[in-house]
């Protein structure tokens, strides 16, 4: 299997939120700045890297009829993890995610991985997977938060770029703004996959 390939996947050819658009519920709501966006996106790559190795490595023992519970085990335990340590090391960041990184457990991201790619592949090649997808994921929730910051506050990773005098559009830090971002994120991926195609 060739590595570079099921990683570029995960990145670009099938990117979780501008191709396959799934994970749509920490996308929209936790992306109203970049560090937000490139937290979420890491925390959830740490989860489907760790996931995909361990329901890889388990997948010849497990039996089908308690393959989706024992998936969802090998994700909380994860996801545990990971809420512990942003607990304990980045409370700030906890905060501001808040009962997004616990729906971790539940995103569409994971669970797809999980069932269509670490069940039936090494893990290796699972665990490339999950980098792939996971910073496909975090590319994106960083380039969402990013504009909605930048827009909606004149800043950039929490440092003001645009100035005292800068007029933030506050539709962008707010629900409709997310919407309408992501929108124009789509349409543009979108329109440069179909100039390579």
């Amino acid at each position: 299997m060739n590595l570079a390939k099921v990683f570029k996947n995960g990145l670009i050819d099938e990117n979780p939120t501008f191709v396959q658009v799934i994970g749509m519920c920490p996308t929209l709501a936790v992306t109203t700045s970049a560090i937000n966006g490139l937290g979420m996106g890491l925390s959830t790559t740490a989860v489907l890297i760790c996931s995909n190795l361990v329901i890889s490595l388990m997948r010849k023992i497990v039996p089908d009829k308690i393959r989706i519970p024992a998936f969802v085990v090998v994700i909380a335990t994860f996801v545990t993890i990971v809420g512990m340590l942003l607990k304990a090391y980045i409370p700030v960041l906890d905060s501001a995610l808040g009962l997004f990184i616990p729906l971790i457990v539940v995103n569409c991201i994971i669970l797809a991985r999980a069932e269509s790619f670490a069940s039936k592949n090494g893990p290796v090649a699972s665990a490339v997977d999950g980098l792939g997808m996971g910073l496909g994921f975090s590319l994106a929730l960083t380039i969402l938060g990013a504009i909605r910051e930048i827009l909606g506050s004149g800043s950039f990773f929490g440092w003001s770029i645009l100035g005292a005098s800068y007029q933030p559009i506050l539709l962008f830090i707010l629900p409709p703004g997310a919407f309408l971002t992501l929108g124009f994120l789509l349409a543009g991926f979108n329109k440069i996959r179909s100039k390579k195609a």
